[in-house]
């Protein structure tokens, strides 16, 4: 959590959240190399169902997993998904989901971080799996 207890906008200067996170209202909590925290609301995000989108939970998922690999990689380098698999437990329909991203292995070159999404019930809505390529940065 930023300072002033709410989310974090920027680590060092970065806007963390990119654009399409942004505009799907993502909110990062907490942000470290080894476990990253977010918010999103449902609504907005949801399939014509009103139950949240899967492409969002996805979204969620990459953006956090991508955030900590980036933190983990360090100055000068980026880190670019290549890889994601998501599946899907239940049904979102309103307020917000939580996210929770946790490295798995953090190389020289690749890393991978599992992440799960809940409802404001705490029950799983999503389990993820997210593997980074590190690169050195153009």
């Amino acid at each position: 959590m930023s300072e002033a207890g709410g989310p974090i906008d920027d680590l060092e200067g970065v806007d963390v959240r990119g654009d399409l996170a942004t505009a799907m209202g993502v909110e990062i909590l907490e942000a470290s190399a080894e476990r990253v925290v977010a918010r999103m609301p449902v609504k907005g995000n949801t399939q014509p169902y009103g139950v949240l989108h899967g492409g969002a939970s996805c979204v969620l998922a990459e953006s956090i997993g991508s955030l900590g690999a980036a933190l983990h990689a360090g100055p000068g380098r980026i880190a670019l998904g290549i890889e994601i698999n998501a599946t899907h437990h239940r049904a979102a329909t309103s307020g917000y989901v939580t996210a929770v991203a946790t490295r798995l292995h953090g190389g020289r070159t690749l890393a991978n971080y599992e992440i799960v999404i809940t409802d404001e019930q705490e029950r799983r809505v999503c389990s993820a799996r997210l593997t980074c390529a590190i690169r050195d940065q153009a």
